[in-house]
């Protein structure tokens, strides 16, 4: 049985700034390519389009560091606990630019900020495990406040695990390695173990089901 992989603090926040900086890359991109077009006069006939790649993308990269700010970062939010409505709003806008829609069911309520960032990352794995899209249902698992945990189901026209998920959300992938490609997953899991809770994936039927509930 593979063994719990620990990283410290500093090979955590490069792999995690690497994980940030991949998600950028693409929205980033396309915005430097739309006003290369709109600066070239040889293409004047495509500035339209360019201004509407230009929109677009510029949309994805701020729904996308809103998003890795809660999901990743500090938080500007004041005190340690944050509202589950600022953590919708900013799961709601970065699903828009996903294939998969997002149901949040988590009523308004204050958890704390590892419970909220656990939360976020969990979505990304389920947004990953509907690569064709489908519907992605968050809700809390109805334990008392301060007990309580997460289920996330995934359905979809093909849905799947992502790859040695499993293993590194319970922080023991299988090679005993952690890169930056893996982070997010392991962080996931550190998260979940930070708050007390169990996480697990597993697939009935074509659903996928993701929990970090309090141990039995």
């Amino acid at each position: 049985m593979a063994e719990l992989v620990e990283i410290n603090g500093t090979d955590l926040a490069a792999m995690l700034c690497s994980r940030v900086c991949h998600d950028l890359i693409s929205p980033v991109g396309a915005i430097g390519n739309g006003l290369e077009v709109l600066a070239d006069p040889e293409q004047a006939e495509m500035a339209e389009f360019a201004q509407d790649l230009i929109n677009s993308a510029a949309k994805q990269a701020r729904a996308k560091l809103e998003f890795a700010r809660l999901a990743f970062g500090a938080s500007s939010t004041q005190g340690t606990e944050i509202d589950t409505r600022e953590a919708e709003k900013v799961a709601q806008s970065y699903m828009s630019g996903e294939k998969a829609d997002l149901d949040w069911k988590i009523v308004p309520v204050l958890l704390p900020k590892n419970k909220v960032k656990m939360i976020l990352n969990l979505l990304l794995i389920s947004a990953g495990s509907v690569p064709r899209g489908g519907m992605i249902t968050v809700e809390l698992d109805g334990a008392p406040l301060g007990q309580e945990g997460v289920i996330l189901r995934s359905t979809g026209k093909k849905t799947l695990i992502p790859y040695q998920v499993g293993p590194l959300l319970a922080g023991k992938p299988e090679d005993g390695r952690i890169d930056a490609q893996v982070i997010q997953p392991y962080y996931a899991g550190l998260l979940a173990r930070d708050a007390g809770l169990d996480v697990t994936i597993e697939m009935i039927d074509d659903e996928v089901i993701i929990k970090a509930v309090a141990p039995a």
